[in-house]
């Protein structure tokens, strides 16, 4: 109406319609899966039609369904990240408040699946909270690139009727304003690409904590009991008890990256401007969506039925020598350069194996062989477990009153 091509009590008729229209079709939208139209471009013009007439069929001046569909599947990525990103935050309480309970709980940290040192079990979860909080930013920022209006490019040169654009772009809640180049506008799926990229990145995520807690759960390890909503037995063997739910996870994240690879392939030999092949980019791009919005509920779900097993945990923090860097850093306190301690407490570790013994029950002669400095020194108060965690006091170390403050801190942030 505001370009001249409809007359006032025109524009009033086609909106009614429309309004009407949709409300039919969010109450049923049977007619959508049974209509013969090619698209939903077509369906609404013949639906329209029915309603009144040659009217219409002006609807459609000046627009082309490459804009169309360029401009709603930026306001659906719109509303599909804002669900995304709730439900990166439902997961990421979740675990502040485990990790709010789990703040002095010892639990043995791996490298290279090697226990390593004592850290807490509120630390662990407080570092997949810190990896969510970047997935929850790249989605909101694939946001912000993507805030701009395509409606007005046409097929690939722009309308010829005067549309405010700007005006237009406002209305949708288009912040950036319109596009400023209609062949990019209409061929451009960068938005849809970088939400797959944040969707395969958060899946990996996922996946990474279904790993360590799939393996915190065998009997081997024993550290993590899951509820039985997440849990399932065997077929066969009556005394399984699989952590099931974290598997289809970490299966899913595979499915994810297959999305986009395929979003990708998709588009790297693409001529300017519009070409058929973009209609694969809904395929991949509702499955990574679906897919991503399920694993963060089921693992939501995991994470509030998760218990630990304190002995367990804190035995298995007994065992391994994890206490040996924090050995040779008291050795460091009482002069040595650390080079000089790692090799010594290194030979310590080796005597206390061929004894079968911890480091704080080596015998006076290898104390006096290998830890002279440490004379009188009472090694199992200071090398005891509690002793270790409390020495890692530093902004973002593993001290139970500093994994307790990032706790409280999270849970604020996440309420604000």
């Amino acid at each position: 109406g505001q370009a001249g091509v409809l007359e006032e009590g025109e524009v009033e008729q086609l909106v009614a319609a429309l309004e009407q229209l949709g409300t039919e079709l969010r109450d049923d939208p049977t007619p959508l899966s049974q209509s013969a139209a090619e698209d939903i471009h077509g369906f609404v013009e013949h639906a329209l039609q029915a309603r009144l007439g040659d009217l219409a069929r002006k609807l459609h001046t000046g627009r082309s369904r490459n804009d169309q569909v360029a401009t709603d599947l930026k306001l659906h990525l719109r509303g599909q990240a804002a669900e995304l990103c709730a439900g990166t935050r439902e997961l990421m309480s979740a675990l502040v408040d485990l990790a709010h309970d789990t703040a002095d709980l010892a639990l043995p940290g791996h490298t290279h699946l090697q226990r390593a040192q004592a850290v807490t079990a509120g630390h662990h979860a407080l570092a997949y909270v810190e990896m969510l909080c970047r997935d929850v930013s790249r989605l909101e920022a694939a946001q912000v690139r993507s805030d701009t209006c395509p409606l007005g490019a046409a097929a690939l040169g722009g309308t010829a009727w005067p549309v405010d654009r700007e005006a237009l772009a406002a209305d949708l809640g288009f912040g950036a304003g319109p596009t400023r180049n209609s062949m990019d506008a209409v061929s451009d799926r960068d938005h849809a690409t970088e939400v797959i990229f944040a969707c395969s990145l958060l899946m990996v995520h996922l996946s990474r904590l279904a790993e360590d807690w799939i393996f915190y759960c065998s009997q081997e390890a024993g550290y993590l009991r899951l509820g039985d909503e997440v849990s399932t037995g065997s077929s066969l063997m009556p005394q399984k008890r699989n952590p099931d739910a974290l598997e289809l996870v970490r299966g899913k994240c595979a499915r994810v990256q297959g999305d986009l690879t395929t979003i990708l392939t998709l588009q790297k030999g693409l001529p300017l401007t519009y070409d058929k092949d973009l209609q694969e980019d809904k395929e991949c791009l509702f499955d990574a969506l679906d897919t991503t919005r399920a694993c963060l509920q089921v693992t939501t779900t995991v994470v509030r039925s998760a218990r630990y097993d304190a002995e367990r945990c804190r035995a298995a923090c007994a065992g391994g020598f994890m206490e040996a860097t924090d050995l040779a850093d008291l050795l460091v306190q009482a002069g040595l350069p650390f080079r000089d301690a790692h090799g010594r407490v290194g030979a310590a570790v080796r005597a206390a194996e061929s004894k079968g013994v911890c480091l704080a029950d080596l015998d006076a002669s290898d104390r006096e062989q290998h830890l002279p400095e440490l004379a009188g020194v009472d090694l199992a108060s200071v090398l005891s477990v509690e002793a270790c965690l409390d020495r890692h006091d530093c902004l973002g170390g593993t001290a139970p009153h500093q994994v307790q403050a990032q706790a409280r801190a999270w849970k604020e942030r996440l309420q604000a």
